[in-house]
């Protein structure tokens, strides 16, 4: 199978929105990927408002698709 990745980046909102995790909870594992190299974050103001957006990275594409496909290694034996 092959996995796609659907949007380009994702920012804090979306991510917050989309996962249910709390602000620390969030910006904890967005350090941890960012220190794994499986993310690079962009922080930019819109308007008057902080934005912070992170975006996967070649190294970060590949180890997702390593976990998508042990997944449904998984699956597939059950």
């Amino acid at each position: 199978m092959s996995v796609l990745m659907v949007n380009e980046y994702a920012d804090f909102k979306m991510l917050k929105e989309l996962l249910g995790a709390t602000d620390g909870n969030l910006a904890s594992h967005t350090k941890a990927l960012e220190k794994a190299e499986y993310i690079v974050v962009e922080k930019q103001f819109i308007g008057r408002k902080p934005n912070t957006r992170y975006m996967a990275t070649p190294l970060g594409r590949e180890a997702f698709k390593k976990h998508i496909n042990a997944l449904e290694k998984l699956i597939q034996k059950h």
